[in-house]
């Protein structure tokens, strides 16, 4: 019942890598890899981040600062998946054509999402990845056999769930940060719930925001995590920005293809977390100590000022001597005049 069409999936008969799933689908890569293009790109984005690359941007968000004084966001363009989606920038609309002659690329397992229609489809990425063929629309209430990212899920999703992965394929939910709760989440179906672990948003409404990612992120996130790059570069070459999603996050996905099973990823999160916290602390501590050093310091516009309250500390003591002698002057004379007087 909720198995995409097959025919649909399978309009391109191009086999690909040990993929072993029902459907799939085929399609021309635009841009190339996305971690190549990460090694010599920066991500796009204004604002408080320019001059800051993904590093910089990763450095800081670890450390807990605030990227972007810009909050406000609306809900039409503060989408994202359920377990972490958002919006796309409209210029992406503009980039629907591919060349037929490029190197034609395959997902060869069931791609889809559950799409609530909160956010403008020319921005939504969710509706762009369906434009390209890439992914399938699922009904309220329809079930799928796969791993479906949500923020419902009891566990973390992990490379132990790469054969749910390739027998089965990979779901997100495409809804608004700001409006989950008309998510009706008791009604999409999947024996596979998972949550997406700790990660950085690197699309243009949320960049650098943990936790926002948005629709094609969410999947790209999933399939990295289960060990297919090459369908998270799929998925992820449609956007001008999406090569900056692995730079960004290379350190934290690589840690967690180190995990085993949800468990270890799990306490790989709280370490991350951990260290997090940690960083920001010292960062605090480093901080604090810089402004009391500023405090000791000496203030060069003030160079030289004690010597100048010792020279007129002694001024005003040479001025108190040489007016008690004329005091002591003035009184001797007087006494004289009088005793002339006396005399006479």
């Amino acid at each position: 019942m909720g198995k995409p069409n097959k025919e649909r999936n399978q309009r391109s008969a191009v086999p690909r890598g040990r993929g072993r799933g029902r459907g799939g689908f085929s399609v021309a890569r635009a841009g190339g890899s996305g971690r190549q293009k990460a090694l010599r790109s920066g991500p796009s984005g204004g604002g408080a981040r320019e001059g800051m690359d993904d590093e910089e941007i990763f450095r800081r968000v670890m450390a807990g600062e605030n990227l972007d004084t810009d909050e406000s966001g609306s809900e039409e363009s503060d989408t994202g998946s359920g377990s972490g989606s958002g919006s796309d920038s409209e210029k992406d609309s503009e980039e629907d054509e591919e060349s037929s002659e490029e190197e034609p690329a395959t997902i060869d397992v069931p791609v889809a999402m559950w799409d609530f229609d909160h956010c403008d489809p020319k921005r939504c990425s969710g509706k762009k990845l369906a434009r390209h063929g890439l992914i399938n629309a699922m009904r309220v209430g329809q079930r799928f056999r796969g791993i479906v990212l949500t923020p419902k899920g009891k566990k973390v999703i992990s490379p132990e769930d790469d054969e749910i992965v390739q027998m089965s394929g990979l779901a997100v939910v495409e809804c608004s940060w700001a409006r989950l709760d008309e998510v009706p989440f008791n009604k999409i179906k999947s024996p596979y719930e998972r949550l997406l672990p700790f990660l950085i948003a690197s699309n243009p409404v949320n960049y650098g925001k943990p936790w926002r990612l948005n629709c094609v992120e969410a999947l790209a996130a999933g399939f990295y995590i289960t060990g297919h790059a090459d369908w998270a570069e799929v998925l992820l070459s449609k956007f001008s920005w999406g090569h900056s999603f692995y730079k960004l996050n290379s350190h934290l996905i690589e840690r967690y293809r180190t995990c085993k099973d949800a468990d270890e990823v799990k306490a790989m999160q709280e370490d991350i977390q951990r260290e997090m916290e940690e960083e920001r602390v010292e960062r605090r501590r480093q901080r604090d100590a810089d402004e009391g050093a500023d405090l000791l310091r000496e203030n060069p516009n003030h160079r030289g000022s004690e010597w100048q309250a010792e020279e007129k500390s002694d001024s005003d003591e040479e001025r108190d001597v040489v007016e008690a002698l004329i005091a002591g002057l003035e009184q001797a004379n007087l006494d004289d005049e009088k005793a002339e007087t006396e005399e006479r």
